[in-house]
């Protein structure tokens, strides 16, 4: 199984695509569209509460492994370059570029929108995206023209994603919930996605940041009860020693995570946002948790400092109030919410 996020701009054309591309299924600040008839399973996660709720955003990237940023004919907006900025600083690897709305404009406008892109993108993550030129308009003369080519395109790309969930299946089942609630009769039911290893029911595991012992009752994939999920599965579980209520999204489920209010981490500093000062309030991401933290301390080459430039690495320490759960391998995004352009940096935990 495959997930792909469908990001980009308001009035980009990326919810008519992700309803084209599958039927829709659970839905709150993002919404997933499944499609299970063409040979491979894919879920396509529409942000469609971005850019008002940069979690959304997050979300969707942090639980996909194909990014399709759809860009609209007449260009780049802020928040297109705003989800450049959140690619890049994710290091995200596999990707599309889709020119929206290409019924609307000439080829030569195509054109020189894609050469616009190449000087934008280089030397990011998205430097080697193909740009697909579609249309999303139901009402076009050729509705949904290049969609083909996408889906081809994506096809490829999800061989290589699967070879690559096959090798994470031999690390600790690892899964990340986005939403929590209680069915009659069954009790609580979480949904999410498998980032490593192979879940399988009856596991006894745990359940983080409330480090409590859970028992995974059983397993639905796309309505189907199966007996154990590996890398990339979107499951349904039900949860036996915990309730929905207890439970928020970005919860992990697994034998054991790192859990903390505060945080030193190493951090590369976006040459798109503003300096970083102690005291600063910034939000912090890992896996699909969120919460504001304090700046306590900036290092740079273990010596304090009293400011963090644009495009400079630096060690922040950080202070929050909320517990929060993560492994060493996880990539922290800060933000800075009262800025056009949110995405500060991005860093591992020392």
């Amino acid at each position: 199984m495959v997930n792909v996020a469908i990001i980009g701009t308001e009035k980009s054309g990326r919810t008519s695509l992700a309803a084209n591309l599958g039927r829709k299924g659970t839905a709150s600040d993002i919404t997933m569209y499944n499609n299970d008839k063409e040979g491979r399973n894919m879920v396509f996660v529409d942000a469609h509460s971005y850019p008002k709720a940069l979690k959304s955003l997050v979300t969707a990237l942090n639980i996909s492994d194909i990014a399709v940023l759809c860009i609209p004919s007449q260009g780049l907006d802020a928040h297109t370059g705003e989800c450049i900025i959140a690619l890049d600083l994710l290091g995200f690897k596999h990707g599309i570029i889709a020119l929206t709305r290409s019924d609307s404009t000439h080829m030569h406008a195509i054109d020189e929108l894609k050469a616009k892109i190449k000087v934008i993108t280089a030397g990011t993550a998205l430097q080697d995206w193909e740009c697909i030129a579609l249309n999303t308009n139901k009402s076009a003369k050729n509705p949904f023209e290049g969609v083909d080519d996408l889906k081809a395109r994506m096809n490829e790309m999800a061989e290589k994603i699967e070879i690559e969930h096959t090798e994470l299946n031999n690390l600790p089942a690892r899964i990340f919930i986005d939403h929590a609630f209680n069915v009659m009769g069954k009790g609580c039911v979480v949904l999410g996605v498998v980032k490593q290893g192979i879940s399988k029911d009856k596991d006894k595991t745990k359940i983080f940041p409330l480090d409590r012992d859970i028992e995974i009752k059983s397993i639905q994939s796309h309505d189907v009860d199966i007996t154990e999920a590996p890398t990339g599965t979107r499951v349904g579980m039900r949860l036996k020693n915990v309730q929905a209520k207890d439970i928020e999204r970005g919860f992990i489920i697994s034998d054991e995570e790192i859990v903390s209010t505060d945080y030193i981490l190493e951090c590369t500093i976006s040459k798109f946002t503003k300096k970083i000062e102690p005291a600063s309030v910034l939000h912090l991401f890992v896996g699909l948790q969120s919460e504001p933290v304090r700046v306590e301390k900036i290092l740079v080459n273990e010596n304090e400092v009293k400011e963090a430039k644009p495009g400079t690495t630096c060690v922040l320490e950080l202070s929050g109030n909320k517990k929060v759960a993560y492994s060493k391998e996880d990539r922290f995004l800060l933000a800075n919410l009262d800025l056009t352009q949110r995405f500060a940096a991005y860093g591992f935990s020392k």
